[in-house]
This record gives structure tokens, sequence and C-alpha cells, in this order.
């Protein structure tokens, strides 16, 4: 084709349509939305996929039907009730989880969908629709139902990415990391931040069963998000606190991170 001055440049002029542009600048910036429904339980949107951790609705900082999510995937951290109590509601979802946690909602609840057939483990990444899930340590304990009778294997954590992560750094990549129930660990500094670069970070703080205010204060230096949220708090007495300890500690162990204290339900739109 010769170009001239007279050369029509417009999209149209292509046949890609004004349309098509929009859609794939969409594409390569989407905005994912993260809701937080109390203790560990996050809905996260990508793109037009819908992701649910740890469903648990019996907590104070909710008010939502967990009959109103429909979701995609159902991610599970670890086997602790708190963590997997709701799971029953999403039979149609896909399971992403350790094999034997996976074989244990599926046993009991009657999941027939498992990412890869029959889960992952840590270290793997999955494509999950329009997300890309990597499961990452996280040091815990995890006794199905919190029963001394049955393993389901390895803790976990969750980082969720709109990007299949790599080596090279993806500055357009919008990436969340969900820690599941952790302790403080080298794996966030050493692993996480700087080959998972998350953007935003739930960490849990309620102290006692995980790490507190000022363990998720290091913790949020560490993983180098711009955003921090507290999670796994109040739900009940040994791990009732005060929120204003997290900003605190946050700020306390010079991260740049910004602490954000979301409300029951209440959702964050992490930009890219």
């Amino acid at each position: 084709m010769g170009i001239d001055a007279t050369t029509d440049w417009s999209f149209d002029s292509f046949g890609i349509g004004v349309d098509f542009y929009y859609a794939s600048s969409r594409r390569w910036a989407r905005t994912m939305e993260l809701t937080w429904h109390g203790h560990s339980t996050w809905h996260v949107v990508v793109d037009e996929t819908e992701l649910l951790i740890d469903p648990y609705f019996d907590n104070p900082k909710t008010d939502v039907d967990p009959e109103e999510l429909d979701p995609d995937y159902l991610l599970l951290t670890h086997g602790h009730t708190d963590h997997i109590a709701d799971a029953d509601r999403y039979e149609g979802a896909t399971v992403v989880a350790t094999p034997e946690l996976t074989s244990y909602v599926q046993d009991t609840f009657g999941h027939d969908s498992a990412v890869g057939g029959m889960g992952m483990n840590i270290g793997g990444t999955a494509e999950c629709g329009d997300a890309w899930v990597t499961m990452v340590r996280a040091d815990h304990s995890n006794g199905i139902d919190t029963g001394y009778g049955t393993s389901a294997g390895m803790p976990a954590g969750f980082v969720i990415g709109d990007k299949k992560p790599t080596q090279e750094s993806d500055p357009d990549c919008t990436t969340f990391y969900h820690a599941g129930d952790t302790a403080l660990m080298s794996e966030m500094v050493d692993v996480i931040a700087p080959y998972l670069e998350p953007d935003a970070a739930a960490l849990p703080t309620g102290d006692h069963f995980t790490m507190g205010p000022a363990g998720a204060g290091i913790a949020a230096d560490w993983v180098g998000a711009d955003v921090v949220f507290p999670m796994h708090y109040d739900t009940f007495p040994p791990i009732e606190i005060e929120t204003r300890e997290f900003v605190n500690e946050v700020k306390a162990a010079g991260a740049a991170a910004e602490p954000v204290v979301l409300e029951g339900d209440e959702t964050y739109s992490l930009e890219p």
C-alpha cells in the first residue's frame, strides 16, 4: 500500500473498527476488582473471570448472601473450617487448591471440576480464565476442619495476576497477593516480592493463629506492594484487634505501601 498525505489511517480503513481497538486496549489495561467479605474471604474479578477465595460468610464483617455470588473459580488456601465452610455452595466452580484439599472438597461437597483435573501445588501457576494464579507458601497448619486426623497438604497463599508471571518485570501486569493464614516468612521478600511483584496484598493481622499487626507491618514492607489490606481479624475473640495498630505498624516498618482498611463487603479497584 502506498503512503501519502491522503492515506486514511483510521482504524476503520484497515477493517479493524474502533470497538476492537478499545476492547484490545482494555485487554492490556485491566482493572482488578477486589471485594473483602470479612475474615479471609475475597471476591476477585479479572476481566470476565470471577474468583472466590476462602468462602466463610459466617463472620461479623459481611451482610452478603453467599448465594448471590457465582464464581468461576474457588480458591482454597487450606482446610480449616473458617476457610472452606461455604465451599459447598459453589459446586459449579472450578476448585483451585492442593491435590489433597481438592480431593476432600470433591468427595465431601460434590465439586466436579478442579484446575488441572486434580488441583495444583506450591510454586505452580495455572491459567484460570482471564487470570493467572500462582500458589505460594504459607507458614501455618493444615488439618481438615482443624482436626488432627486428616491433612490437607501444605497450606498456601495465592498470587493472582492478569498475565502469566515471567522473570521479566512487566509494569503493565496487575497482581494481587492473598497471603492465606501465615506467619511472617522470608519467602515474602526472597520470592514473592522480586518475582511475582504484587501491586496489592491482603495480609492476616489478627495474631494468635497468624502473624499480628507487627508481623503484618513487616510483611507489608517485604512484599513491596503499593497497597496492603488487613484480613483475618475480629471474627472471634482471640483475633480481635484495633486496625489502627496495623496502620501504625506498616508505617513503623518503613513500608512504601498504603495501608487500606476496608469495610466488610467493600470493593477496591486495583488500577493497572
